[in-house]
């Protein structure tokens, strides 16, 4: 069974109406604690999955020895202390990525933090990293086996102590030690713009100094370094040189877009140009030979189609799942096969970088 059109028109026409009137944040704590539930009962998330879930074998993809059913993940942001890594596989994702988790507990930025702007069809966010901590979520999931791939987003506290470099880098690998042993791979988050400091690990110097530390922790698991959305190619190239040097794996563009007179940055249709043309730059650069990962304006099918022709592998969402119901998660996988075959396609893999390499010729 797989009922998205039945779901969709039910969320956007009778629940979305209800939610967009409450706090924003208030019901996405009701979700999360709903998800737990859900995920906990066998019956919940077998009926979660055949309402919700899409998969097909065009869809399925083995990046860095890791193999993905599907390539529509959640991005870090929603899952911030990894609560919802039992039911989210049954909504239809391919790999989710919880966090991003710091190496102190961090309560995030005061209240409000979290507004919707309808009109751009985006979120603005100014949470500042709230979650449990390292040691806490580790010691939650150092038992449990997940269905689906799994990120681990790591980030420095948001604290005034961490602004110190060298206190910043040991606040990163705290966390990153805590999850040397649970997940499949690592996300560096040096792009959050809602914390103390701003984002000193985006100057290539600080970030040099990060990456050979993180590099003598001596971990082996497949890495990436979440970007922020740079429009200044030589800004990015910096970054990306850096990366390369220290034998990161892969890119996630792009992060929050930072607001001049606002607090937050914004998620969805507002950075999808900037990710878009990111995922396309940083494709070229390294000749198809670093994964990308594609976040930012996710809201259709034909939204990841176009990032996956830019040349991301894998693509993710969060504000599309918000603004368009659960359900679209499958809409998307039903709505990428569609794609594919229509341009006679027999893999997702094939299409990934297609545009990029056809525009660089």
């Amino acid at each position: 069974m797989f009922f998205p059109g039945i779901s969709g028109w039910k969320y956007r026409h009778i629940l979305k109406p209800i939610l967009f009137r409450m706090d924003p944040e208030r019901v996405h704590d009701r979700f999360i604690a709903f998800g737990k539930v859900l995920g906990r009962n066998r019956i919940g998330r077998r009926l979660t999955k055949s309402f919700f879930s899409y998969q097909h074998p065009m869809l399925e993809q083995e990046i860095c020895g890791i193999r993905f059913g599907n390539p529509i993940g959640l991005a870090a942001g929603f899952d911030k202390n990894a609560e919802l890594t039992d039911i989210l596989p049954s909504v239809g994702f391919g790999f989710m990525e919880v966090g991003s988790i710091t190496g102190e507990s961090c309560t995030g930025n005061p209240k409000p933090r979290l507004w919707r702007e309808p009109d751009k069809k985006s979120l603005r966010v100014y949470y500042g990293l709230k979650n449990d901590g390292a040691e806490a979520i580790a010691e939650r999931l150092k038992n449990e086996k997940f269905e689906v791939p799994v990120g681990v987003s790591i980030a420095k506290t948001n604290s005034p102590v961490t602004v110190d470099t060298q206190e910043g880098i040991k606040d990163y690998l705290k966390a990153a030690r805590a999850f040397e042993d649970i997940g499949d791979y690592i996300t560096i988050n040096i792009s959050c713009p809602n914390a103390y400091g701003g984002e000193p690990f985006s100057d290539p110097e600080r970030l040099e100094q990060l990456l050979s530390a993180y590099r003598d922790t001596g971990i082996k698991k497949p890495t990436f370094i979440k970007i922020a959305a740079i429009s200044d190619t030589r800004e990015l190239d910096a970054i990306l040189d850096v990366g390369e040097k220290y034998g990161v794996d892969g890119y996630i563009c792009t992060n929050l877009k930072k607001q001049a007179n606002e607090k937050g940055g914004l998620s969805g249709k507002a950075v999808q140009h900037d990710s878009d043309d990111m995922v396309s730059h940083v494709y070229k650069k390294f000749q198809g030979k670093r994964i990308v990962i594609g976040t930012g304006g996710v809201f259709t099918a034909e939204d990841a189609y176009r990032k996956i022709k830019n040349g991301a592998s894998l693509v993710q969402l969060i504000t599309g799942m918000i603004y368009e119901g659960p359900q679209r998660i499958g809409e998307i996988n039903h709505g990428l096969v569609r794609l594919l075959k229509a341009d006679g396609y027999t893999s997702i893999s094939e299409v990934v970088g297609v545009e990029s390499r056809e525009n660089q010729d």
